[in-house]
């Protein structure tokens, strides 16, 4: 099944990005349940972020009392500021065995995840975390509305000087990226990019969900699988 744009007309119209990107990580939780090892099991996590609506205006006329009759006087300081919507189309392997641990996470990238830069910084900063922790880590960027490298924003933050060669994708937007921390006295990074491009397949993947033990995800099959289901095929 070729890699579709699922941003733009006709597709973004009949089947959203949203209930494609939900879709998808259900099918990459199913193949991985098929082949995990005893004790591993796969679970899809999928939300929007906060959208809760308050009357900001009724808020600040209103006269501010505690229950005790105590008022807390007028803020030093007051000004906007601008929260990043934490998306989320995620699958995570856990471990749950006598000491349950998060063991690896499959991460697709959300317009939403690349629209501001707390938003880049918020996202980057949760899959090195994922990393510091030895966390399997494979992000998945179709994203074709905006272009931001969030790759090279979590290289960034690590402090890591990547050569080009050894980033393949770096002339396409799209691409999906295997990262496996080995950990040691001096712990070790491990990239394994693939460009990804529309109209053609997606590759296979190692989702290292312990330093010595890599799964292979096919993501054309969770793919095709999404698109079937859809009945986009």
């Amino acid at each position: 099944m070729p890699l579709q744009n699922h941003f733009v007309p006709p597709l973004s119209q009949t089947r959203p990005w949203e209930g494609f990107h939900s879709t998808w990580a259900t099918m990459l939780a199913q193949q991985l349940n098929r082949i995990l090892p005893a004790g591993y099991v796969a679970i899809p996590q999928t939300s929007r972020g906060p959208h809760v609506e308050i009357d900001v205006a009724a808020l600040a006329l209103s006269e501010c009392t505690s229950p005790t009759g105590w008022k807390p006087g007028e803020p030093t300081w007051g000004g906007r500021v601008e929260w990043s919507d934490r998306d989320l189309f995620e699958v995570r392997v856990t471990y749950v065995g006598d000491t349950p641990r998060l063991a690896g996470a499959i991460e697709l990238v959300s317009p939403a995840n690349k629209d501001r830069p707390t938003a880049r910084q918020t996202f980057a900063g949760k899959c090195a975390g994922y990393l510091r922790n030895q966390v399997g880590l494979i992000v998945v960027d179709v994203v074709t509305v905006r272009h931001h490298d969030l790759h090279r924003e979590l290289l960034e933050l690590l402090e890591l000087d990547v050569p080009p060669d050894a980033w393949q994708a770096a002339d396409s937007p799209l691409y999906a990226v295997s990262y496996r921390t080995i950990p040691a006295d001096d712990a070790r990074l491990e990239l394994w990019p693939r460009r990804l491009d529309l109209g053609a397949s997606l590759p296979t993947l190692p989702f290292w969900i312990a330093p010595d033990l890599p799964i292979p995800v096919d993501l054309e099959a969770s793919y095709a699988a999404a698109c079937e289901l859809l009945r986009m095929s």
